[in-house]
């Protein structure tokens, strides 16, 4: 069996709509990782940079199974950010994705948490090893929906699982068995949600894998760069081929990429940490969450808990709701109002209920446009503050059924109720009672 090593490369590029990177990439002879931050202003750079700070503590020689090492490391990470959150309850919602291969030598430990992507390219041919912790994924796998459709699914950015700080979003982890040849790419979804599948196989074999990489985020970037896009490609080779042919740009030297390389510092005592941040260091501009992209269309980034896709036609629901408005106010109003019944939206009940309403959001005197349909079980305040803010506002929906799917995909987000620590017992006792002596 021949004895493998491989070549590694990390690049990384903010894109054409973002003013910071909330991306994190690490490669280096033990470890290739990705983290895709999300949470917008609720510091998606600091979820993601420093879940990847604890995970880089797997980059040496290890003495233990590489796959338990990789579970508690990834826990470990997860702990991070529950501490970060505790510590600063404005960064509460933020959360990171996580794609992580650690090589013992031999194979290959993964872990993969959310939507960040790994690929192979074997034999020229690519094929996607990671599934996807989206809900679009759900209805693949329930055979709702073809891998095209889902492609352009309006809630293709929502996710089902990812590293939030609590206990509820379990990574999948298991090993990979590499072959001679092989070359694997880990992506966020800046590179996957904006390049097809055919062209990522075609730029993977490049001559080498920095032109890889770099052909990986200019395709990127010249299909709208809407997101982060950040790529790290492993080649495998013969261990016992010329040492120089088997470095890549890297020079053997660890590369950290992204928001974990901008919040790096070395410590005085020889243990690389990261920099101690606040939410502070998330407002851009006025504070504002950055939501909007600069050409008006709507970040799907800071969308990513939100079960509604971004509302590119949002001016066409605004014109018809004016229509409705003006009907009624000129005594035209009766098809207008009917129509408006066809509406659906989820909103909070005035006792901080999740509630379908049907009907439009807008308030005209001595005239009722919506009214509730349904209430649900999910209390306001067990939602992420991203999520309930959401909700707040409310989120409009194409149709009952999508109402529905809304409320459903928010009741993925609720917070677990803390178990009471004084609960009261009904164990007998053997005191005594009214007076009468125990036997």
């Amino acid at each position: 069996m021949t004895d493998l090593t491989y070549r590694y490369v990390a690049l990384t590029d903010v894109g054409l709509r973002r003013s910071n990177n909330e991306d994190s990439g690490f490669a280096s002879p033990h470890l290739l990782a990705i983290a895709d931050g999300m949470g917008g202003a609720a510091a998606g750079d600091l979820a993601s940079s420093s879940a990847m700070h604890v995970l880089r503590r797997l980059d040496r020689d290890l003495e233990v199974d590489a796959l338990a090492a990789l579970e508690q490391t990834v826990q470990s990470a997860n702990d991070r950010l529950g501490e970060l959150i505790r510590k600063d309850p404005a960064v509460e919602g933020m959360g990171t994705t996580l794609e992580a291969m650690l090589w013992d030598g031999e194979k290959l430990a993964v872990a993969h948490l959310g939507d960040s992507r790994m690929y192979r390219l074997r034999d020229h041919y690519l094929s996607q090893v990671s599934t996807d912790h989206t809900f679009v994924q759900s209805l693949v796998d329930e055979g709702k929906l073809t891998p095209a459709e889902a492609r352009v699914h309006p809630h293709r950015s929502l996710l089902l699982r990812a590293m939030l700080g609590r206990d509820d979003n379990e990574a999948d982890f298991y090993w990979i068995q590499p072959m001679l040849g092989d070359r694997y790419l880990l992506c966020s979804d800046g590179l996957s949600d904006m390049v097809a599948d055919e062209n990522i196989e075609r730029a993977l074999q490049a001559d080498s894998i920095d032109m890889a990489a770099t052909e990986l985020v200019r395709m990127a970037l010249e299909a709208g760069g809407h997101d982060n896009v950040t790529v790290v490609i492993s080649e495998f080779a013969d261990a016992d081929d010329d040492p120089d042919e088997n470095l890549s740009s890297a020079d053997g030297q660890p590369q950290l990429v992204g928001a974990a390389a901008e919040q790096y510092r070395p410590s005085t005592d020889g243990v690389d940490a990261e920099s101690e941040q606040t939410s502070d260091r998330q407002v851009i501009g006025d504070g504002s969450p950055p939501i909007a992209a600069a050409d008006g269309e709507f970040d799907e980034e800071a969308m990513r808990y939100a079960p509604r896709e971004p509302r590119r036609f949002g001016w066409l629901r605004r014109t018809a709701l004016l229509v409705v408005i003006l009907a009624i106010l000129g005594g035209a109003g009766y098809g207008a109002y009917q129509w408006s019944q066809t509406q659906y939206f989820v909103a909070a009940t005035d006792d901080g209920r999740v509630a379908i309403y049907r009907g439009v959001q807008a308030d005209i005197p001595g005239v009722a446009l919506s009214s509730v349909d349904e209430v649900s079980s999910i209390d306001l305040d067990s939602l992420p503050a991203y999520s309930r803010s959401q909700v707040e506002d409310g989120i409009d929906a194409a149709g009952r059924t999508d109402a529905e799917e809304i409320v459903a995909n928010l009741d993925q987000f609720v917070r677990p109720e803390p178990a009471p620590s004084d609960a009261p017992t009904d164990e007998p006792t053997d005191e005594p009672t009214n007076g009468e002596a125990s036997p």
